[in-house]
């Protein structure tokens, strides 16, 4: 039996082998060699463990088919149960086969396409090679797809998309465009300034006032400020008034009639006006016509010189003797505003109200003069004179005061050399010293010698000669 048995393996194995080829398969034992030089160790033992398991399986079925294990002769179901785990074994070998070789094609597909070699037959396999080759293939989709995600895509013409350009506002050119206007219409009204300026000469008359004048260059410098101030524009919203005070000779009417002069030759003779009390109105009965009279007389000049655009220039002398009622009726036409004509007017005021104040101020402190001259003299005199005056009429409220100073004996000098010249004498420098000692003067104080009466008796010295 035994001898007929394993005559009846040998030709299943004889089976076996004609269906596997270069194969050795063994019943039995059911265990089956390295099928393929190339196949990894690692599935060979996966191989192994699923035919030993069968084997097992067969050999416990066989057990279970034949109870009587110690019967030397095979039955049939054994035969056919080796059969089966055979088919089984042949199936799970084509199932590995396929596997391999879908492995192999993956494995060749990453090595060309990372440039790595591929392995055809390895000798230790593990896991960790078919992760990482997983892990290999899913990083490099991954680079690929970041790769076309940083691709920049541009219209189909072929010209690169730039940047857009921000374009400029047109306000700008608005802007400089009013910017230009406002430069012109500054430049023109500074243009127009001087015009205006130039039209009544104020050089030469500064000019003629120097050279005339002698001892009064705070009150000349003064006086030309207020005109250049003033002067500048035509329109304004109140008119200029000058008072000048100062003692009995010290040049205020010379100066009314230099500056009525000057304004005549540049405005007309008409837009000059010198009124002089004594003269115009020596009565006091008289004082309301003289007032109705100078009323009218300034309201025509006042709207001929609107016509004409130009500036009048009003001269009062001795406003120390000049009736209330005149004064009432100009500071009702410098203080109130009527309308544009009586705004565009100059007054001027010659008056010798608070000489006494003057003098006495100039005389306590002539020995600063040395260092601070004349004029910061008449400078601090200037706040309590106004004072004074406000307290006689409130006209020299609106009024702008211009002191003048005493005369020294240099200053009586000069006067005569001028008269004697004008008159046709020979400018004799001791003839005029001697005319000069004639002068009564106050006590030299701090090196200087004041006129009393100042240059008022030239005139007739002169006629003396």
């Amino acid at each position: 039996m035994r001898e007929k048995r394993k005559r009846e393996e040998g030709r299943v194995d004889v089976e076996i082998r004609a269906l596997f080829p270069s194969r050795s398969v063994h019943c039995g034992g059911v265990s089956m060699s390295d099928y393929d030089s190339s196949a990894s160790t690692s599935q060979i033992g996966d191989f192994d463990e699923d035919t030993n398991g069968n084997t097992n399986s067969e050999q416990e079925v066989d057990k279970d088919d034949n109870p009587g294990s110690n019967h030397d002769v095979p039955s049939l179901s054994s035969f056919s149960s080796s059969l089966r785990a055979v088919i089984r074994i042949k199936q799970k070998y084509q199932a590995m086969k396929k596997r391999r070789q879908d492995l192999a094609l993956n494995f060749t597909a990453a090595g060309t396409q990372t440039g790595a070699p591929v392995r055809t037959s390895p000798k230790i396999f593990t896991f960790d090679s078919l992760n990482a080759a997983a892990y290999s293939l899913d990083s490099f989709h991954q680079k690929k797809k970041k790769r076309r995600k940083k691709k920049v895509l541009f219209p189909n013409s072929g010209r690169r998309r730039l940047p857009p350009k921000q374009e400029q506002s047109r306000a700008k050119y608005c802007l400089y465009l009013l910017f230009a206007i406002v430069f012109l219409q500054v430049y023109n009204a500074i243009e127009n300034l001087d015009d205006h300026v130039l039209k009544y000469d104020l050089e030469g008359l500064e000019k003629t006032l120097r050279r005339e004048v002698f001892g009064q260059q705070g009150a000349v410098e003064g006086l030309m400020s207020h005109l250049h101030e003033y002067l500048s524009t035509y329109v304004h919203n109140k008119p200029l008034v000058v008072s000048v005070h100062g003692p009995s000779g010290v040049g205020k009417s010379f100066l009314g009639r230099l500056l009525a002069g000057h304004f005549r030759s540049v405005v007309g003779e008409a837009l000059v006006l010198q009124y002089y009390v004594l003269h115009h109105c020596p009565q006091e009965a008289d004082a309301l016509h003289c007032a109705q009279n100078l009323y009218d007389q300034i309201s025509q000049m006042m709207e001929r010189a609107e016509e004409e655009e130009k500036i009048p220039l009003l001269i009062f002398d001795e406003v120390e003797y000049m009736h209330a009622e005149i004064l009432d009726v100009l500071w009702q036409l410098v203080a109130t505003k009527k309308s544009n004509e009586y705004l565009n007017a100059i007054y001027l005021f010659l008056s010798n109200l608070g000489h006494e104040q003057i003098t006495k101020h100039l005389l306590h402190n002539s020995s600063s003069i040395s260092a601070t001259g004349t004029s910061h003299l008449i400078k601090e005199l200037t706040p309590s004179l106004r004072s004074t005056l406000e307290r006689l009429h409130p006209l020299w409220a609106d009024a702008d005061i211009l002191p003048l100073g005493l005369l020294e004996k240099g200053h009586v000098m000069e006067c005569f050399l001028e008269e004697i010249t004008r008159e046709g004498f020979y400018p004799d420098h001791a003839n005029i010293e001697r005319l000069a000692g004639e002068i009564e003067y106050y006590a030299t104080v701090g090196g200087h010698e004041y006129s009393q009466t100042g240059c008022k008796q030239v005139v007739a010295k002169v006629n003396m000669l």
